[in-house]
């Protein structure tokens, strides 16, 4: 990965996130800020009803937990928006042949990165933020952790 911020939270989100939150998880799909489809299990999202064509709208990192069949869309937050309700509304959009459970997580590096953005988030999501990787924030909704 390129370096820089951006990429170092993408590496925490592989690393410490999904082992917490999403084990035993596949890795499907990573950017970069340099190179925008720095991984992309192409046949995984095949399988999956997810459009391969579409990278430039895909979340920044992508993880399938196939025990579940939740597909976690993770946008890693340091310069660009959380997930808001536009962004699932294009994800739901462009994901609409995927039978997975989506689950919706934004990632921050921090509480001065989350502070920034906190009123775009949208319900019915998760946020981890790196500096505390044990624990996440989940904005409201019948139930906790999951898809919709």
């Amino acid at each position: 990965m390129s370096p820089g911020k951006h990429n170092e939270l993408q590496a925490a989100v592989v690393e410490q996130f999904a082992p917490r939150f999403a084990p035993d998880s596949h890795l499907i799909y990573l950017g970069d800020t340099m190179n925008k489809d720095l991984f992309v299990e192409v046949d995984y999202l095949s399988k999956l009803g997810i459009p391969i064509t579409q990278h430039d709208k895909m979340p920044d990192v992508v993880l399938h937990q196939p025990k579940n069949n939740w597909l976690f869309l993770i946008e890693a937050v340091t310069a660009h928006g959380p997930m808001s309700p536009k962004r699932i509304f294009e994800l739901e959009e462009m994901l609409a042949s995927c039978k997975a459970g989506k689950v919706y997580v934004t990632a921050f590096p921090d509480f001065s990165e989350y502070r920034k953005w906190i009123k775009e988030v949208a319900w019915e999501t998760e946020v981890w933020i790196s500096e505390v990787p044990d624990h996440l924030i989940h904005y409201n909704g019948d139930k906790f952790f999951g898809p919709r």
